[in-house]
């Protein structure tokens, strides 16, 4: 099938090159181009530079963007970058360069993706780097410096100021012919800022768009009406707005009722609405399948790999971190065991509360989730989980791993870790509060590691209780909490008394399929099509 279709996704990350990956938006953006390729279409991506993508090896610089910003004329550059893999090379990736971009973080002495403001003043940083970021963008397609487009595919809040300016912007009237498509990876972020009065605000990035006698409402946060939404934006300005998997698309359809249930946050009614005119689609993302799988370690041979990672993170630190040192302790203790644990249980995940409410949070008895697994695993297993995130949930795992012999937290990431943990682990725990897809479920059952999730989002849509995996849910966060022990200690029992029932779980999980082909194929039925 020949689509001839030009894509040009414009987001915040891209993992299909170098040091550009944060979370699944990136894991989004390398993937998708190759299979819209065997569609019939040619994909292109840009994301800032961050002050140091444009200086990867292979890259070349290409033109200077001219442009207008916060009332003033504005310059940025334009450069190609080398894939980083053979399949990422099936599209074109671009970054922009320009000094708004960059965001030095002396702490960890790197260049970040993201900034992080205060309390006071949410996304203000960021808000203002991506306005920037898509004035460049808008003036570079007006320029055909991407090449002739058809589609415009905008991804998350930071890329939604490209649709403001094409609707309400004279200059970017020939982004009008483009069909656009919005994408949603996390509703929970949202961009937030005011509309004036601030440095980071409507008011100063686009002082020249004249909005008439007052700014329109469909820019407006629905509950905050002095700010401008880019979330919002992005839903009610897309010829077509999309999420991850199908049933996070009709959560969000709800009210949130925490800290039970994220749904809509706010922006229930503009989905709504979006569903009534036909514009929603729930697409689940795809998996990568490669033909060679990570071979499975031993307890012991992993515990060894684990312990030298763990050293190594260490070494790279300025300061001796408690929770390294708990974590290569157990380690080191486990490694000079004779008796080993005979059940790993294994996550990877960012440590924040989307992710990890539901081991914080009491159960109906007053007892902390984490505990609950803890005890229900016993001395007989193990709970590794490898992550970094909220420094108070990091602080929380890393006092739960000093007191429980049987928890281990590795808190940092590492590829090599997280391949290893996918593929020798018993059981993968995701407990997420909501997960728009989840990609961390989808590698584990590649490699043949069944999962016990929380039935919500893309976990519903991939694991399917008692036949490739484990699931949960609860009217209430102490009840969900309760039902997620009571699933692990009934997951142990079907491992200990039903020897063959569990394989077959293990060997479904192995077999299951998620196809970025399958993804592709309904992008461009769903939403390239006019």
């Amino acid at each position: 099938m020949n689509n001839s279709l030009n894509i040009l996704m414009v987001a915040a990350e891209n993992d299909g090159i170098a040091r550009c990956k944060v979370g699944g938006i990136g894991d989004v953006i390398r993937d998708i181009p190759a299979a819209l390729a065997d569609e019939g279409c040619q994909t292109s991506v840009v994301t800032p530079s961050y002050g140091f993508l444009h200086e990867l090896n292979g890259s070349s610089r290409l033109c200077t963007i001219r442009f207008t910003f916060a009332g003033h004329q504005d310059e940025a550059v334009l450069y190609r970058v080398r894939p980083r893999t053979e399949t990422a090379g099936r599209s074109v990736h671009y970054v922009i360069d320009h000094p708004a971009f960059l965001h030095y973080n002396a702490e960890k002495e790197q260049y970040d993706i993201y900034s992080n403001d205060p309390l006071g003043r949410p996304f203000a940083t960021d808000a203002t780097k991506f306005a920037c970021f898509c004035a460049a963008v808008a003036a570079a397609v007006k320029e055909n410096l991407f090449g002739p487009l058809d589609v415009l595919h905008l991804h998350d809040w930071h890329a939604a100021f490209l649709l403001l300016l094409r609707k309400y912007d004279p200059s970017c009237a020939a982004l009008k012919k483009l069909r656009t498509v919005y994408t949603i990876h996390n509703l929970a972020l949202q961009g937030i800022r005011p509309l004036s009065g601030d440095r980071s605000s409507l008011e100063s990035w686009y002082p020249d768009i004249s909005f008439g006698d007052e700014i329109p409402g469909e820019l407006r946060d629905p509950r905050w009406i002095d700010c401008i939404n880019p979330m919002a934006i992005g839903i009610r300005l897309a010829d077509a707005v999309h999420t991850v998997s199908p049933t996070y698309a009709r959560e969000i359809l709800e009210p949130s009722r925490p800290p039970q249930f994220s749904g809509g946050e706010g922006l229930d009614g503009d989905l709504q609405r979006a569903m009534a005119e036909g514009r929603l689609h729930g697409i689940l993302n795809g998996c990568e399948y490669p033909a060679v799988r990570t071979s499975r370690l031993s307890l012991s041979e992993l515990i060894h790999l684990l312990k030298a990672e763990n050293a190594h993170w260490a070494s790279r630190r300025s300061d001796l971190s408690f929770a390294d040192f708990i974590a290569f302790q157990r380690l080191e203790k486990l490694e000079a065991s004779r008796s080993k644990p005979d059940f790993v249980a294994t996550s990877i995940s960012r440590v924040v509360d989307q992710k990890m409410l539901l081991l914080k949070a009491p159960g109906t008895d007053g007892v902390s989730g984490l505990e609950k697994i803890l005890k229900a695993i016993g001395s007989k297993g193990i709970y590794i989980l490898l992550g970094t995130g909220d420094r108070d949930t990091e602080a929380f795992l890393t006092e739960t791993a000093a007191t429980h012999s049987n928890f281990i937290f590795l808190n940092s990431y590492a590829n090599k870790a997280a391949e290893n943990l996918y593929a020798s682990g018993n059981l993968f725990l995701m407990p997420s509060s909501f997960e728009p897809c989840g990609i961390g479920q989808m590698i584990a059952m590649r490699e043949g590691q069944p999962c016990l999730v929380h039935r919500t989002g893309g976990l519903r849509d991939t694991v399917q209780s008692g036949v490739n995996g484990f699931g949960f849910e609860g009217a209430t966060l102490h009840k969900q909490v309760d039902a997620m022990a009571a699933a692990l200690k009934e997951v142990l029992h079907l491992r200990d008394t039903e020897p063959e029932k569990w394989k077959t779980i293990c060997q479904s999980a192995a077999a299951a399929r998620f196809l970025w082909s399958d993804s592709a194929k309904q992008y461009v039925e769903k939403l390239y099509r006019r």
